[in-house]
């Protein structure tokens, strides 16, 4: 390798060829991909989950899972060819040349070491030690935008918030200044002010640190917003590439075009029709693919399609693995445009909840992790709670399924009559009334039974069911969430996450549920996935009247099914309305600040609201207005001595803010009109 080649490009990969050995014979994940990555560039690589994203990651440097074999093709890094290094290289460059981020900081950092130990250990490695370490580190997490590190230091994982943790994984890896960064998934899972910020700390130190990046992501907006280039990866292959912006917003493969379509987009809501999803599946890994590997399910696709391999067309500047790139927007669309009915506006609620509080004892503390909660739910209405993690959307929700005790003096009636505070005390018909899909389903579904018993026994435990009647049942709800009949002999662990998380909503409403609370059931789902989830929740609920309530930091997808929003910070609603007057605004500045941190796919350039330092303690929240200490509208000694109650500003619409409603419409007009 000369010197100019290794100064212009950080990362080659050349007609690279990885294989997973599984039942005596090696099946191929990624087959003869080729990209660049320039100095200084940072490169996005998307695609749905089983493309082989996460294994072009571990296959830079060589840290691939043991059945795992690179079969062909060459790697180089900063100009070493990485095939060739011996252990000792391998490892000085894994130290020295290339980070890698993952998706989950908890399980990158170890949680018996407090976290100043983990960090000056890294230090040590390169010949620091002592104090200098210290101050080295103290100085890293100062970096990564760490308040009080000398504290920060002195904890353990557990006993940080999963922003501050990605913040910790992210100076640990940053720790050597490497050349290459590689970011599998950092911000899945984090709400949408804590991704902003790790997003806005990735790109100041991309300039500081004159970085590469390899960005590999399932969030098309969060790409479009940090990369320069991106990948299209399907089944191992690379069938798009381009500048960012040019491909998103004129994709030339009909997967682009249709993972694109699966987003909802403009404030997209169910009642103006489903989303678009994919049909059919990835090719399972070590398919024998003698054409196009998306042929199976493109519309576009032909003979020529199904039995030869198309090249690389480069398009000017950009490439695209079809036949038909010319045409690949004409793609039809693969799904119905059904709409939701509407909820019935007369009918009495399902769910009337007053007066809400639970109260925790914290190390001699009380810990107010919900504070006097009121709202209605009505039949086949879908409410989304929203609002940073430590909020308080999980607690609520274990409260309303009796998993944790309230405090006395309040009351939550499903269809008019109360609950008892707790699931042992409530009739086996109010359990079954109120269900809950959870955001994990592995941990959810127990992996050594089959599809067929683990939904079987909801059927005879929830609906009693037995003989015929059962297995009626049954095939009705494995039809209703788009499964089949050769998925009911299989386990949880030989499915897809999508499919799963099928299952999941299936157990749920074995019992004819009234009520289903939803948290996070799609974070970690790939759009295509995601879409045809919130599809199947929208059709639930057309054909069953059951009503949500949808936890979720994705907004996009909160505004696309919920009927009305519930704005949540340090237990109390702040705001609480129809989803488009909230979304639409004016709106309290927490959702101001919430909106304006959600990436957008088309880049547009808008005014972001930074919030300062992180969410308060519950144990000892601000006097006055909880928010007063990040609001960045606030006005005056009020904020701070007296709390503003949750006031109806139009009908239906109540704001917890002393800013009057018209002064917020002017004031937030303001913002929009500037330039960002």
């Amino acid at each position: 390798m000369t010197s100019s080649a290794k100064a212009k490009n950080a990362l080659e990969l050349t007609d690279l060829s990885v294989a997973y050995r599984v039942a005596g014979r090696n099946r191929a994940v990624l087959r003869n991909l080729s990209l660049t990555i320039g100095q200084g560039e940072a490169y996005g690589l998307v695609g749905e989950s089983g493309c082989g994203k996460s294994t072009v990651a571990l296959t830079v440097v060589r840290y691939l899972p043991r059945n795992g074999s690179i079969t062909g093709g060459a790697i180089s890094l900063d100009g070493q060819d990485v095939m060739k290094l011996d252990a000792e290289a391998l490892r000085r460059a894994r130290a020295e040349s290339v980070s890698m981020v993952y998706q989950d900081p908890g399980k990158a950092l170890n949680p018996s070491i407090r976290v100043g130990r983990q960090l000056t250990e890294i230090f040590e490695l390169g010949g620091v030690s002592g104090q200098a370490a210290t101050d080295r580190a103290i100085a890293m997490l100062n970096r990564v935008r760490i308040s009080d590190p000398v504290s920060v230091m002195q904890r353990y994982p557990h006993q940080l918030s999963g922003g501050m943790q990605q913040r910790v994984a992210i100076a640990m890896a940053l720790a050597n200044d490497p050349s290459m960064l590689i970011l599998d998934e950092p911000t899945t899972g984090l709400d949408a002010t804590v991704e902003a910020e790790v997003l806005d700390l990735i790109a100041q130190l991309r300039q500081e640190l004159s970085a590469s990046i390899l960005f590999i992501s399932h969030n098309l907006a969060v790409v479009s917003n940090m990369c320069d280039r991106v990948g299209v990866l399907y089944a191992g292959m690379l069938v798009e590439e381009g500048p960012t912006e040019v491909v998103f917003n004129d994709p030339r493969h009909p997967y682009t075009v249709a993972l694109l379509r699966c987003l909802p987009r403009g404030g997209q809501r169910k009642d103006q029709g489903r989303l678009d999803t994919i049909p059919g599946f990835l090719p399972g890994i070590g398919t024998d693919i003698k054409g196009c590997a998306f042929a199976d399910r493109c519309a576009l696709a032909d003979d020529r399609c199904r039995s030869e391999l198309p090249p690389l067309y480069d398009l000017g500047g950009r490439l695209s693995r079809c036949f038909h790139h010319d045409k690949a927007q004409a793609l039809p669309r693969a799904t119905p445009s059904d709409v939701a009915a509407a909820p019935k506006a007369a009918a009495a609620p399902v769910l009337r909840v007053a007066g809400l509080n639970k109260t925790y004892a914290s190390h001699g503390h009380a810990l107010r992790a919900v504070k006097d909660v009121s709202l209605d739910l009505r039949p086949g209405e879908t409410l989304g709670l929203v609002g940073e993690s430590g909020s308080g959307k999980t607690t609520f929700a274990r409260l309303l399924l009796g998993l944790v005790p309230p405090d006395e003096g309040g009351t939550i009636e499903l269809e008019g009559k109360a609950l008892a505070p707790r699931l042992e005390n409530r009739s086996d018909d109010q359990i079954k009334a109120m269900q809950i899909v959870f955001q994990n389903p592995d941990s959810a579904l127990n992996r050594s039974h089959s599809i067929r018993h683990l939904i079987g026994r909801a059927l005879k435990r929830l609906a009693g069911l037995s003989g015929k009647a059962l297995e009626a049942r049954l095939n009705d709800l494995v039809r209703s969430v788009r499964l089949t009949d050769r998925h009911l002999a299989v386990k949880p662990r030989q499915l897809s996450g999508g499919l799963k998380q099928r299952v999941a909503i299936a157990r749920a409403f074995a019992g004819d549920p009234r009520i289903v609370v939803c948290d996070e059931p799609t974070s970690a789902l790939d759009v295509s996935v995601q879409a045809a989830i919130l599809n199947l929740l929208a059709d639930l609920q057309s054909k069953e009247d059951v009503s949500y309530i949808f936890i979720s930091h994705d907004l996009a997808v909160v505004r696309y099914l919920s009927d009305k929003i519930a704005v949540l910070y340090l237990g109390r609603i702040m705001e609480l309305g129809p989803s488009e007057d909230v979304f639409s605004g004016p709106h309290h500045p927490y959702t101001e600040a919430l909106l304006s941190a959600v990436p957008k796919l088309d880049q547009t350039e808008t005014a972001r609201i930074r919030l300062d330092g992180e969410i308060p303690s519950a144990t000892n929240p601000p006097s006055g207005c909880v928010f007063h200490t990040r609001c960045p509208r606030k006005i005056g000694p009020i904020c701070e001595q007296q709390e503003p109650p949750l006031s109806e500003a139009q009908p239906g619409h109540s704001i917890r803010c002393h800013i009057p409603y018209a002064e917020l419409a002017r004031l937030q007009k303001a913002v929009v009109t500037e330039p960002a």
